[in-house]
């Protein structure tokens, strides 16, 4: 392979890089995608909606990201027909969102309302129902809805299918997939076996210097065998992703996934996390799912940019490109992304404005520092309440922490000054 020569070099072998092959391979480019085998979670939401908080609709960014999905939403009928009949990758038929008496009413209730908002911005089909009615739903009674919507063209899809099909019809159309992690990239890249590879363009799926967002979920055999026909979710809540459960086929169903963030990828999921993800589908969504059997535990890692928007464009070094999605709703803009990655490869007018999503760009601020915090408390105090107040296992560290630091940060300001604190025994004398 020493002395390979491509037009493009993809490095990055999941859903996006993939995809991005596809478009390029179809249209007579000659292109390679690099990395290792991806191994995403069982199940993946299609959908522009479901994730859409009031912070979203408040911000020229979030807004713009929702259009963005909203048109990458629409290509999916196409996009899955091309890789197959497209039946056989669905696993769920719309989305179910309940409104529950779980959380907070300025996070919960606000980002329900929002997602009600943007589907009439948009004119999209939705339908109130009474959650009595909702096949499957039978949450515990302190975590009963109050309300209920369903969201028609909201739907699933099998990831680990959606991955083969891509890799499939990448290499029917002629594309070369080395399955090997790139250790260095530049004009072309490295490969860990120490043979190179060279290409006019190279674009990085997967960039150094991003935050690493781990999606956590978990795939159960439920206790009866039964499964809803639709995804069933609350709006997201306390900092990402509310309570989900995605149908996945022959009795078994995913839960979550929920986001965690770190500096690096992740090789395990953290305890707390899964315990959370559990208790929160057994609680309120189906009692029935805390009888279940965990089949296994899945993690899926992604570059997050610092502020959400995708990374797509070139970068300070000619030749080399960017392409990323958000940390939310990733899968479903991938066909918009590969496209317009597709349409800057080849020097061709893009159907959008790039510029918001440039990756040399400055990071987006949606939030005044004040209103960050305020957001913060807020969406910490949530997370007491949809946790029933049994305090979350990282919570004991948080707080000491927390309150460390606030006692530390100008004691002379509270009341009664520092020898009130010290008095109390709060405060160190040294």
């Amino acid at each position: 392979m020493k002395g390979t020569t491509m037009d493009v070099i993809v490095a990055g072998a999941g859903s996006a890089g993939l995809s991005l092959g596809l478009v390029l391979a179809r249209r007579g480019v000659r292109v390679a995608v690099v990395g290792r085998p991806q191994s995403p979670g069982a199940a993946a939401v299609l959908g522009a909606f479901g994730d859409v908080t009031s912070a979203v609709l408040k911000s020229p960014h979030g807004r713009t990201k929702l259009d963005w999905t909203h048109r990458a939403s629409k290509l999916w009928p196409e996009w899955l027909a091309s890789l197959s009949d497209g039946t056989e990758l669905m696993t769920a038929h719309g989305t179910v969102v309940v409104l529950n008496t779980v959380g907070l009413p300025d996070v919960d209730t606000a980002n329900y309302h929002a997602i009600r908002t943007a589907l009439e911005s948009y004119d999209e089909p939705f339908e109130d129902l009474d959650p009595e009615d909702v096949d499957w739903l039978d949450p515990e009674p302190t975590a009963r809805p109050m309300r209920a919507m369903f969201l028609p063209q909201e739907h699933a899809v099998n990831a680990h299918l959606l991955l083969l099909r891509l890799e499939q019809a990448f290499l029917a159309a002629g594309g070369v997939l080395v399955p090997e992690a790139v250790v260095r990239a530049g004009r072309g890249v490295e490969l860990e076996s120490g043979t190179s590879m060279s290409a006019g363009n190279v674009v990085l799926t997967q960039p150094p210097g991003l935050v690493n967002a781990c999606a956590v979920s978990a795939l159960v055999d439920t206790d009866d065998g039964t499964l809803p026909r639709s995804v069933i979710r609350t709006p997201n809540r306390a900092f990402a992703s509310g309570a989900c459960v995605i149908p996945h086929g022959n009795g078994q169903l995913q839960v979550g996934a929920m986001e965690v963030f770190s500096p690096s990828p992740r090789t395990a999921a953290p305890v707390g996390d899964v315990l959370h993800l559990l208790n929160c589908a057994a609680r309120q969504i189906r009692r029935g799912v805390g009888e279940s059997g965990v089949r296994e535990i899945q993690l899926d890692n992604r570059p997050v940019s610092l502020d959400g928007l995708p990374l797509l464009g070139e970068t300070d070094e000619d030749g080399v490109w960017v392409m990323t999605g958000p940390h939310q709703d990733s899968l479903t803009l991938v066909p918009l992304l590969a496209n317009e990655m597709a349409a800057l490869l080849l020097g061709e007018e893009t159907a959008a404005d790039l510029d918001l999503l440039r990756p040399t760009r400055t990071p987006a601020a949606p939030l005044s520092r004040a209103e960050t915090v305020a957001a913060a408390v807020t969406h910490l105090m949530a997370t007491g309440y949809e946790s029933n107040w049994a305090a979350p296992v990282e919570w004991p560290a948080l707080l000491e922490a927390t309150a460390a630091t606030e006692l530390y940060r100008n004691p002379a300001e509270a009341p009664g000054g520092t020898d009130a604190l010290i008095k109390a025994g709060m405060f160190p004398q040294a």
